[in-house]
Protein backbone atom coordinates (compact mmCIF):
# COMPACT_ATOMS: atom_id res chain seq x y z
CA UNK A 1 0.00 0.00 0.00
CA UNK A 2 2.77 2.42 0.94
CA UNK A 3 4.56 1.66 -2.34
CA UNK A 4 1.40 2.41 -4.34
CA UNK A 5 0.91 5.67 -2.41
CA UNK A 6 4.54 6.51 -3.08
CA UNK A 7 4.05 6.09 -6.82
CA UNK A 8 0.83 8.10 -6.72
CA UNK A 9 2.45 11.00 -4.89
CA UNK A 10 5.46 10.90 -7.21
CA UNK A 11 3.17 11.29 -10.20
CA UNK A 12 0.87 13.88 -8.67
CA UNK A 13 3.43 16.18 -7.08
CA UNK A 14 5.53 17.06 -10.10
CA UNK A 15 3.52 20.27 -10.52
CA UNK A 16 4.01 21.06 -6.84
CA UNK A 17 7.75 20.61 -7.24
CA UNK A 18 7.72 23.01 -10.18
CA UNK A 19 5.51 25.40 -8.23
CA UNK A 20 8.22 25.66 -5.57
CA UNK A 21 11.46 25.46 -7.56
CA UNK A 22 10.54 28.03 -10.25
CA UNK A 23 9.53 30.88 -7.89
CA UNK A 24 12.38 29.83 -5.61
CA UNK A 25 14.98 30.38 -8.31
CA UNK A 26 13.29 33.62 -9.36
CA UNK A 27 13.26 35.03 -5.80
CA UNK A 28 16.85 33.94 -5.16
CA UNK A 29 18.17 35.57 -8.35
CA UNK A 30 16.18 38.76 -7.75
CA UNK A 31 17.37 38.92 -4.14
CA UNK A 32 20.99 38.37 -5.16
CA UNK A 33 20.67 41.17 -7.72
CA UNK A 34 19.43 43.47 -4.95
CA UNK A 35 22.17 42.39 -2.54
CA UNK A 36 24.85 43.14 -5.15
CA UNK A 37 23.44 46.54 -6.05
CA UNK A 38 22.61 47.58 -2.48
CA UNK A 39 26.10 46.83 -1.20
CA UNK A 40 27.73 48.35 -4.28
CA UNK A 41 25.68 51.55 -3.94
CA UNK A 42 26.57 51.88 -0.27
CA UNK A 43 30.30 51.19 -0.63
CA UNK A 44 30.81 53.45 -3.66
CA UNK A 45 28.85 56.51 -2.51
CA UNK A 46 30.79 59.52 -1.16
CA UNK A 47 31.02 59.56 2.63
CA UNK A 48 29.10 62.85 2.81
CA UNK A 49 26.22 61.59 0.67
CA UNK A 50 23.31 59.84 2.42
CA UNK A 51 22.45 56.35 1.28
CA UNK A 52 19.38 56.14 -0.97
CA UNK A 53 18.08 52.59 -1.46
CA UNK A 54 16.15 51.62 -4.57
CA UNK A 55 13.11 49.41 -4.93
CA UNK A 56 14.51 48.20 -8.25
CA UNK A 57 17.88 48.66 -9.91
CA UNK A 58 18.18 49.89 -13.49
CA UNK A 59 20.89 48.52 -15.75
CA UNK A 60 23.43 51.11 -16.90
CA UNK A 61 22.73 51.10 -20.62
CA UNK A 62 21.35 53.61 -23.13
CA UNK A 63 18.78 51.03 -24.28
CA UNK A 64 15.58 51.86 -22.39
CA UNK A 65 14.09 48.32 -22.48
CA UNK A 66 17.28 46.83 -21.01
CA UNK A 67 17.52 49.61 -18.45
CA UNK A 68 14.12 48.55 -17.11
CA UNK A 69 14.85 44.84 -17.36
CA UNK A 70 14.17 44.12 -13.66
CA UNK A 71 10.57 45.42 -13.50
CA UNK A 72 9.90 43.99 -16.97
CA UNK A 73 11.11 40.58 -15.84
CA UNK A 74 9.05 40.78 -12.62
CA UNK A 75 5.92 41.76 -14.55
CA UNK A 76 6.40 39.02 -17.15
CA UNK A 77 7.02 36.38 -14.51
CA UNK A 78 4.01 37.50 -12.46
CA UNK A 79 1.65 37.43 -15.44
CA UNK A 80 2.94 34.01 -16.49
CA UNK A 81 2.48 32.68 -12.95
CA UNK A 82 -1.05 34.10 -12.75
CA UNK A 83 -1.96 32.49 -16.07
CA UNK A 84 -0.50 29.16 -14.97
CA UNK A 85 -2.64 29.13 -11.83
CA UNK A 86 -5.85 29.29 -13.86
CA UNK A 87 -4.91 26.08 -15.67
CA UNK A 88 -5.03 24.18 -12.37
CA UNK A 89 -8.59 22.86 -12.35
CA UNK A 90 -7.94 20.42 -9.48
CA UNK A 91 -7.38 23.06 -6.79
CA UNK A 92 -9.28 26.20 -7.87
CA UNK A 93 -9.30 28.06 -4.53
CA UNK A 94 -5.60 27.56 -3.63
CA UNK A 95 -4.70 28.46 -7.22
CA UNK A 96 -6.68 31.68 -6.91
CA UNK A 97 -4.81 32.50 -3.70
CA UNK A 98 -1.47 31.88 -5.37
CA UNK A 99 -2.50 34.04 -8.32
CA UNK A 100 -3.48 36.82 -5.90
CA UNK A 101 0.06 36.87 -4.49
CA UNK A 102 1.44 37.45 -7.97
CA UNK A 103 -1.19 40.13 -8.71
CA UNK A 104 0.35 42.35 -6.04
CA UNK A 105 3.80 41.71 -7.49
CA UNK A 106 2.51 42.64 -10.95
CA UNK A 107 1.06 45.88 -9.56
CA UNK A 108 4.45 46.81 -8.11
CA UNK A 109 6.23 46.01 -11.39
CA UNK A 110 3.71 48.04 -13.39
CA UNK A 111 4.12 51.03 -11.07
CA UNK A 112 7.90 50.70 -11.37
CA UNK A 113 7.65 50.89 -15.15
CA UNK A 114 5.33 53.89 -14.90
CA UNK A 115 7.79 55.74 -12.62
CA UNK A 116 10.90 54.81 -14.58
CA UNK A 117 12.54 58.17 -13.95
CA UNK A 118 12.63 57.56 -10.21
CA UNK A 119 13.27 54.05 -8.84
CA UNK A 120 13.27 55.64 -5.37
CA UNK A 121 9.68 56.93 -5.54
CA UNK A 122 8.06 56.64 -2.07
CA UNK A 123 5.01 55.00 -3.63
CA UNK A 124 7.14 52.04 -4.69
CA UNK A 125 8.32 51.48 -1.12
CA UNK A 126 4.69 51.29 -0.03
CA UNK A 127 3.92 48.80 -2.79
CA UNK A 128 6.89 46.62 -1.85
CA UNK A 129 5.64 46.48 1.74
CA UNK A 130 2.19 45.63 0.39
CA UNK A 131 3.61 42.71 -1.62
CA UNK A 132 5.19 41.13 1.45
CA UNK A 133 2.14 41.89 3.62
CA UNK A 134 -0.17 40.13 1.19
CA UNK A 135 2.24 37.22 0.82
CA UNK A 136 2.37 36.76 4.59
CA UNK A 137 -1.41 37.15 4.91
CA UNK A 138 -2.19 34.54 2.25
CA UNK A 139 0.44 32.13 3.56
CA UNK A 140 -0.88 32.46 7.10
CA UNK A 141 -4.54 32.03 6.19
CA UNK A 142 -4.17 29.63 3.28
CA UNK A 143 -7.32 27.66 2.43
CA UNK A 144 -5.17 24.54 2.17
CA UNK A 145 -4.41 23.93 5.84
CA UNK A 146 -0.74 22.95 5.74
CA UNK A 147 -0.23 20.50 8.58
CA UNK A 148 2.49 18.12 9.63
CA UNK A 149 5.93 18.43 8.05
CA UNK A 150 4.71 20.51 5.12
CA UNK A 151 3.06 22.91 7.55
CA UNK A 152 6.31 23.24 9.47
CA UNK A 153 8.20 24.14 6.27
CA UNK A 154 5.60 26.78 5.45
CA UNK A 155 5.75 28.13 9.01
CA UNK A 156 9.50 28.64 8.62
CA UNK A 157 8.82 30.37 5.31
CA UNK A 158 6.46 32.75 7.10
CA UNK A 159 9.33 33.75 9.42
CA UNK A 160 11.38 34.86 6.41
CA UNK A 161 8.46 36.75 4.86
CA UNK A 162 7.93 38.49 8.21
CA UNK A 163 11.53 39.71 8.08
CA UNK A 164 10.97 40.97 4.52
CA UNK A 165 7.86 42.84 5.64
CA UNK A 166 9.51 44.27 8.77
CA UNK A 167 12.54 45.54 6.83
CA UNK A 168 10.25 47.09 4.19
CA UNK A 169 8.28 48.82 6.94
CA UNK A 170 11.54 50.06 8.47
CA UNK A 171 12.49 51.63 5.14
CA UNK A 172 9.18 53.50 5.12
CA UNK A 173 10.17 55.03 8.46
CA UNK A 174 13.90 55.45 7.76
CA UNK A 175 14.29 55.72 3.96
CA UNK A 176 18.09 56.06 4.13
CA UNK A 177 18.70 52.93 6.21
CA UNK A 178 21.31 50.72 4.57
CA UNK A 179 20.76 48.01 7.17
CA UNK A 180 17.04 47.73 6.42
CA UNK A 181 17.67 47.70 2.67
CA UNK A 182 20.29 44.97 3.00
CA UNK A 183 18.12 42.87 5.32
CA UNK A 184 15.25 43.10 2.83
CA UNK A 185 17.47 42.02 -0.04
CA UNK A 186 19.02 39.16 1.96
CA UNK A 187 15.59 37.99 3.12
CA UNK A 188 14.50 37.83 -0.51
CA UNK A 189 17.43 35.55 -1.28
CA UNK A 190 16.55 33.42 1.72
CA UNK A 191 12.93 33.19 0.57
CA UNK A 192 14.06 31.90 -2.79
CA UNK A 193 16.53 29.41 -1.34
CA UNK A 194 13.95 28.10 1.13
CA UNK A 195 11.36 27.69 -1.63
CA UNK A 196 13.90 25.66 -3.62
CA UNK A 197 14.83 23.63 -0.55
CA UNK A 198 11.16 22.85 0.06
CA UNK A 199 10.79 21.65 -3.52
CA UNK A 200 13.50 19.03 -3.08
CA UNK A 201 12.82 18.09 0.54
CA UNK A 202 9.06 17.67 0.15
CA UNK A 203 8.45 16.67 -3.45
CA UNK A 204 11.44 14.54 -4.49
CA UNK A 205 10.80 11.03 -3.12
CA UNK A 206 14.46 10.09 -3.12
CA UNK A 207 15.27 13.03 -0.82
CA UNK A 208 12.32 12.62 1.54
CA UNK A 209 13.02 12.00 5.22
CA UNK A 210 12.73 8.46 6.48
CA UNK A 211 9.10 7.58 7.09
CA UNK A 212 7.80 10.67 5.29
CA UNK A 213 6.44 11.36 1.83
CA UNK A 214 5.23 14.60 0.18
CA UNK A 215 5.21 16.45 3.49
CA UNK A 216 3.35 13.78 5.46
CA UNK A 217 4.96 11.34 7.91
CA UNK A 218 3.76 7.85 8.81
CA UNK A 219 4.46 8.05 12.56
CA UNK A 220 4.76 10.68 15.27
CA UNK A 221 8.43 9.77 15.75
CA UNK A 222 9.18 10.21 12.05
CA UNK A 223 7.37 13.56 12.04
CA UNK A 224 9.33 14.84 15.06
CA UNK A 225 12.63 13.75 13.53
CA UNK A 226 11.74 15.35 10.18
CA UNK A 227 10.81 18.65 11.86
CA UNK A 228 14.14 18.71 13.67
CA UNK A 229 15.98 18.08 10.41
CA UNK A 230 13.93 20.80 8.71
CA UNK A 231 15.07 23.23 11.43
CA UNK A 232 18.66 22.27 10.71
CA UNK A 233 18.10 22.77 7.00
CA UNK A 234 16.72 26.24 7.70
CA UNK A 235 19.77 27.09 9.79
CA UNK A 236 22.15 25.75 7.11
CA UNK A 237 20.40 27.63 4.30
CA UNK A 238 20.49 30.83 6.38
CA UNK A 239 24.19 30.31 7.03
CA UNK A 240 24.84 29.81 3.32
CA UNK A 241 23.02 33.03 2.48
CA UNK A 242 25.00 34.88 5.17
CA UNK A 243 28.30 33.58 3.78
CA UNK A 244 27.29 34.67 0.28
CA UNK A 245 26.38 38.14 1.60
CA UNK A 246 29.74 38.49 3.33
CA UNK A 247 31.42 37.44 0.10
CA UNK A 248 29.60 40.15 -1.84
CA UNK A 249 30.54 42.72 0.82
CA UNK A 250 34.22 41.78 0.68
CA UNK A 251 34.13 41.94 -3.12
CA UNK A 252 32.57 45.42 -3.04
CA UNK A 253 35.03 46.69 -0.43
CA UNK A 254 37.91 45.29 -2.47
CA UNK A 255 36.61 47.03 -5.60
CA UNK A 256 36.35 50.31 -3.67
CA UNK A 257 39.90 49.97 -2.36
CA UNK A 258 41.23 49.24 -5.85
CA UNK A 259 39.38 52.25 -7.26
CA UNK A 260 40.74 54.51 -4.51
CA UNK A 261 44.29 53.27 -5.13
CA UNK A 262 43.90 53.87 -8.86
CA UNK A 263 42.65 57.42 -8.29
CA UNK A 264 45.55 58.09 -5.94
CA UNK A 265 48.11 56.86 -8.46
CA UNK A 266 46.44 58.79 -11.29
CA UNK A 267 46.42 61.96 -9.21
CA UNK A 268 50.07 61.57 -8.34
CA UNK A 269 50.97 60.92 -11.96
CA UNK A 270 49.04 63.98 -13.14
CA UNK A 271 50.88 66.11 -10.58
CA UNK A 272 54.21 65.38 -12.20
CA UNK A 273 57.28 63.62 -10.85
CA UNK A 274 59.44 60.65 -11.45
CA UNK A 275 58.50 56.97 -11.28
CA UNK A 276 60.18 54.22 -9.33
CA UNK A 277 59.85 50.48 -9.62
CA UNK A 278 57.78 48.89 -6.91
CA UNK A 279 57.02 45.27 -6.19
CA UNK A 280 56.39 43.08 -9.22
CA UNK A 281 57.68 45.84 -11.51
CA UNK A 282 54.77 48.26 -10.80
CA UNK A 283 55.67 51.83 -11.72
CA UNK A 284 54.72 54.13 -8.84
CA UNK A 285 54.64 57.91 -9.45
CA UNK A 286 56.57 59.91 -6.89
CA UNK A 287 55.87 63.64 -6.69
CA UNK A 288 58.99 65.76 -6.43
Amino acid sequence: MYARAHQKHTHACMGTFTGHIVPGLAFALLGLWHVLNTIKSYTTKPSTTPFKPRTWHPINTPLIPLRRLEPLAILSFSLAAIAAQFFDNHHPLPSLEHATMFIHLAIFASASLATDADARAPLLDVLVASVFAQELFLLRFHSTDHVGLEGHYHWLLQLVVTVSLASSAALLCVPSSFHAALVRAVSLVLQGCWFANMAFALWVPGLAFEGCLAGACATVEADARARALANLQFSWVSAGVSVATVGVWLWAVGMRADAAKYRQLSSASAGGGRQIKGEEGLEIPVVV
